[in-house]
This record gives structure tokens, C-alpha cells and sequence, in this order.
């Protein structure tokens, strides 16, 4: 029987969040009905409603970040007890096609589906409605800004039963985007100086990762205060609030080469923006571009002569190059551990009704991490 739930969904772009009634399908082979208990703020979702990320189906539920309890099971779908504890991968992974048995498991096929919001075994498929029976469909196929989805168990990562649900929704992007981005993407090495430009949810986590790699000179760059200062709390060393100002402190620091790494996790890239992490690096230096672009944006003022002569790399991340099954676990080892700071990094919680407010405060910059805290 169809289940009804209230979601936080977009119906046109540009168009804000509406928080309004759905109904769910039950869950089929491979899938699962979950108990939402937090969703994370994250930018990305913010894009439906600038317009700025299409979506493949209006209305469209947002939300990508989450952790819950699974209610109900689909047939035939072992692995899964309604009870266990999950937290939800952006990035699915099905464990058969090229990329996943390559170790990238980041570039899996499912991929494809992110932005259609379908079911990934049928592309014409959807397990959200509205009232009148028109189709929902789901940001990443999952939809978190619910307070009940039904997902795809590829979607999904088990959670022991001790796992603090009101931190780990942190790990279901923003951690392992970040934290991959300076650990896997850029290759940050012991020594290295790094710059991270852009101290919201995924570059708070790339200044984390630059610092278990290693890195001398962590460099955080945002404009506000309350990131420069929460970045130096969690590991940075230097903090500017502009590149020119990192840039320069990054070549009196290093004989005037340049940073090893710059990592690029502002909330909309531009094209300026990659030219002007790639003049802050030095010769074999690597800009990781894991911040996202509009559409509209197709250059990069860069002279194609220096990506030669200097042999520098500009390499792009989605979630950071990790591997979110064997990385989720890993990094909640590490929080248990007191290696990976999550408590710090959530500014606030709301109610699903003030998911605006949520959004508010994170583009004004009073938050590092909001999430949406779902009734029992």
C-alpha cells in the first residue's frame, strides 16, 4: 500500500522548495523504505532551485544527504532488516559494471540516473507521486528532504547499531567529497602546502583531509569570518579571505613556487575561478575542480601554452574520488577515533517547514552545516 509523507519538492527552476504531501510506493527487489532522521543542507540541492543543476523530471524532491532507520524491505532484497540504521551515498555503486570493478566505484553507471531522480533498473519508473498520481522524482534517487524515501539498497550504506544518526548524515557526501578531494583527488602528500578555496560543507572537510595527509601549510580561503575561523579550528594552519592573499602567503612559504595543490569547493564555480587556483600552483602543481559549474559556464581563461611549459594538472572530482562503501566506514572509524571532526561542523538543525530558513543561513554564511531534523 502507498505510504504518505510529507517531502520538501521543486516544481519549476528557478523555483523555491515547497514542503507539501506524497505518497510513496512500497519498496520492490533491491530497495528499501527508510525512516528519515536527519537530511543534510547541502549547496548542491540548492541548485534546484537556482536552476543552476536541471532537473531530469519536475517535480523533483531534494536532497542527497541523510541518515534514517529502514521501515520495510522490498522482495527478495537480502542484506536488509527493517531496524538496521543507514546512511544514503550520493553516488550509488552497483559493484559489476567497469568503473566499480576498477576501484572507482565514484564513476559507477548508476551515475547516469543522479539528476533524472528514476529508479536506476528503469529509467521511466519513479516511487514518488503527488496526490492527483503525477510522477516525483527523486535528487540522486533519494530524495532526503522527506521525512520517509524509498531508495535503492546501491544507494545505501548499513550502519552498526550504536551509530550516531544525528552526525553520520555528514559522511553521505560533504565528508567524503571533501576529504577525497584533498586525500585521493589531489594527491596531497607529507610536506605539501595546500590552498582549499571555499570553507563550506566540502571544503571544511578538504582542509581535514589535506591535514591527514600530511600536508605543512593548510590554506583555507573564504570570505567569512566564521569559516576561516572554523577551518583553523579543524585543522588549516593559514587562513585568507581571498586567493590573492593564500596565493601570496603560499609562495613566501614555498622558495616563491607556489602551492602544491589548490582544491576548489566554493558554492558556484566559475570559470575564474579554476585560472586563478591554477596561477596559485606551482610548476607540477594539481587544481582539483570539485565545486560545481552552471551549465552556462564553458571557458577557462587559462593560457593553454602554461598547462605545457609548467606542467600542471587540473583534475576534476565527484565525491572526491572515494569509494563510498569502503570509505563511510572508514571515516566513521575515524570519528569514534577522534581523528575526523563532525560535532564542529553542524552550525544548526530545523524542522522540514524551515527549509528555507536552513538555505538562508547557509547562502549568508551563519552556517558551516545546517540539517533538517525529522520527527520520530
Amino acid at each position: 500500500m502507498p505510504t504518505r509523507t510529507r517531502a520538501a519538492i521543486v516544481r519549476r527552476q528557478p523555483g523555491p522548495f515547497e514542503v507539501t504531501d506524497v505518497w510513496l510506493d512500497d519498496p520492490r527487489q533491491g530497495e528499501i523504505r527508510v525512516k528519515m532522521a536527519v537530511s543534510g543542507l547541502c549547496h548542491s540541492d540548492y541548485h534546484l532551485v537556482t536552476g543552476d543543476s536541471e532537473a531530469g523530471l519536475l517535480p523533483m524532491v531534494g536532497g542527497h544527504e541523510g541518515t534514517g532507520v529502514v521501515e520495510a524491505v522490498g522482495p527478495n532484497t537480502p542484506g536488509w532488516d527493517v531496524g538496521d540504521k543507514v546512511v544514503f551515498s550520493f553516488i550509488a555503486s552497483c559493484g559489476k559494471c567497469r568503473w566499480c570493478n576498477e576501484g572507482m566505484t565514484n564513476l559507477c553507471d548508476l551515475g547516469a540516473f543522479l539528476m533524472k531522480g528514476s529508479r536506476f533498473t528503469d529509467p521511466d519508473s519513479y516511487r514518488v507521486s503527488l496526490e492527483d498520481g503525477t510522477p516525483v522524482s527523486q535528487m540522486c534517487g533519494l530524495g532526503t528532504f522527506a521525512e520517509h524515501t524509498v531508495v535503492d539498497v546501491n544507494s545505501a550504506v548499513k550502519l552498526p547499531a550504536d551509530a550516531p544518526l544525528d552526525k553520520l548524515w555528514l559522511l553521505g557526501c560533504g565528508v567524503g567529497t571533501g576529504w577525497g578531494s584533498a586525500v585521493y583527488a589531489a594527491e596531497t602528500r607529507p610536506g605539501d602546502t595546500v590552498i582549499v578555496i571555499g570553507i563550506g560543507g566540502v571544503g571544511i572537510n578538504a582542509v581535514q583531509g589535506a591535514r591527514h595527509a600530511g600536508a605543512t601549510n593548510v590554506i583555507a580561503v573564504d570570505p567569512i569570518e566564521l569559516k576561516r575561523t572554523t577551518a583553523l579550528r579543524v585543522g588549516a594552519t593559514h587562513a585568507f579571505a581571498t586567493i590573492e592573499e593564500a596565493t601570496e602567503f603560499a609562495k613566501s612559504v614555498t622558495d616563491w613556487q607556489g602551492a602544491d595543490r589548490a582544491i576548489l569547493t566554493v558554492g558556484l564555480l566559475s570559470g575564474k575561478d579554476v585560472a586563478d587556483a591554477f596561477a596559485a600552483i606551482r610548476k607540477a602543481g594539481t587544481v582539483v575542480v570539485t565545486a560545481i559549474a552552471p551549465s552556462s559556464e564553458q571557458s577557462i581563461p587559462i593560457p593553454p601554452l602554461d598547462i605545457t611549459r609548467y606542467q600542471k594538472r587540473i583534475q576534476g572530482a565527484i565525491y572526491g574520488a572515494s569509494n563510498p562503501r569502503a570509505d563511510i566506514p572508514r571515516q566513521y572509524a575515524m570519528y569514534r577515533a577522534g581523528q575526523l571532526k563532525l560535532d564542529e561542523l553542524i552550525s544548526n538543525t530545523y524542522a522540514l517547514d524551515d527549509i528555507e530558513q536552513g538555505y538562508t543561513d547557509l547562502l549568508e554564511g551563519r552556517n558551516i552545516r545546517g540539517g533538517l531534523v525529522h520527527r520520530p
